[in-house]
């Protein structure tokens, strides 16, 4: 599976753009500010439906523009998709598949699996609990349609009983009986919920610590622990334990909505034992093992976004991760870097087919292939 063509009308910062790509590696090449990564982005809304950076969706319009399109054509088993995305202000997204509109876009996702890794990711160590519930759950949702569905139902449900309480607390009345009908949704969809993520806690565990060793050349020893108030006791004890004081704070303090994934370095945590450089070994390496799960359960390779990793990094370790992901384990990637010397340098030693695209502060895009 890989994207043959990316066709932009008034998305950020380009006025209309079409591409061609290679199967195997693109790259965009400019100083910062010129739009490479919106590029990515474009590419990430194709797969997920919803940009990776913003998640207001009129705020990916051109400014002074009423609308923005994105379309890509993909060949995926032999087969040719077209995807378009499209959106006017104040009205509803647009997403189809081959001229077909989806009744939800849930039902997209997973069709087209894909893996970015962006120096926004830093959040996932220096952020609270929410970006590595995200994470968890951005995963699994590309190849557990199940999942997202109870993900999307357990949610809706938690804002029903939040919304009770609070109503509760301002009315000072309460119905025990209104309650434990969102308990009981809760309960029903939150174990589900609680079970697949152990399990992909687990099995992720083992990619991810081979990724890190490979990458950093090192014995560190790193961890991955799935923290979960599950463990503690039962569901449904816990929401009746912790009554009063929901009814107290007016929101739901207890469920797999509270989830964590404990990052460690040496068994502490990575956001207080890592230096700059393993923090973000780390998290490449947990990114290119996201890669390596999805690949074995949805049996594509995903595409793969790679948004200005290199900073930071020495020449050696860019070289690791070049060959790394140019081997044939991986298939289609995309590259952003503001150095066209070191990239151009190192891909051509590699000796691997790859596009070259150079942006100008003007949004122009002057291509080179190698093949």
């Amino acid at each position: 599976m890989y994207l043959q063509e990316l066709s932009l009308i008034n998305f950020k910062n380009y006025n209309q753009t079409e591409l061609e790509f290679s199967p195997k590696i693109n790259c965009f090449i400019g100083q910062n500010g010129v739009g490479k990564t919106n590029l990515l982005d474009a590419i990430y809304y194709l797969s997920m439906c919803k940009s990776y950076f913003n998640p207001i969706d009129s705020q990916n319009i051109q400014y002074n523009q009423d609308f923005f399109v994105i379309q890509g054509k993909y060949l995926r088993q032999e087969k040719n998709e077209h995807i378009y995305c499209g959106l006017k202000r104040n009205q509803k997204k647009q997403f189809k598949r081959n001229k077909k509109e989806y009744p939800k876009l849930s039902d997209h996702i997973g069709l087209l699996p894909i893996v970015m890794i962006s120096p926004t990711d830093n959040s996932l160590i220096l952020e609270g609990s929410e970006e590595r519930r995200k994470f968890m759950d951005s995963v699994i949702s590309q190849y557990d349609k199940e999942y997202l569905d109870h993900l999307i139902r357990y949610n809706r449900a938690l804002a029903q009983r939040n919304k009770l309480l609070k109503d509760f607390y301002q009315t000072r009345t309460f119905d025990k009986e209104s309650i434990d009908i969102w308990d009981e949704q809760l309960i029903t969809l939150g174990e589900k919920i609680h079970l697949v993520r152990v399990k992909f806690v687990e099995d992720l565990i083992s990619i991810f610590q081979n990724y890190y060793t490979r990458i950093s050349g090192n014995k560190e020893q790193v961890q991955l622990i799935y923290d979960s108030q599950l463990y503690e006791d039962e569901y449904r004890k816990l929401l009746k334990d912790a009554l009063g004081k929901d009814r107290m704070v007016q929101y739901t303090t207890v469920g797999i909505h509270k989830d964590d994934l404990v990052l460690t370095l040496e068994k502490y945590p990575i956001k207080k034992a890592g230096s700059q450089g393993q923090q973000k070994t780390y998290l490449v390496s947990l990114k290119l093992a996201q890669f390596d799960f999805i690949k074995q359960i949805s049996g594509f390779k995903p595409i793969l976004l790679l948004d200005d990793i290199f900073d930071k990094f020495d020449k050696q370790r860019v070289r690791q991760i070049i060959e790394l992901v140019a081997e044939n384990h991986f298939g289609q990637i995309f590259i952003t870097d503001t150095s066209r010397d070191r990239l151009e340098e190192m891909l051509n030693e590699i000796k691997i087919q790859h596009h070259l695209f150079v942006i100008e502060q003007n949004g122009e895009i002057k291509i080179k292939k190698v093949a």
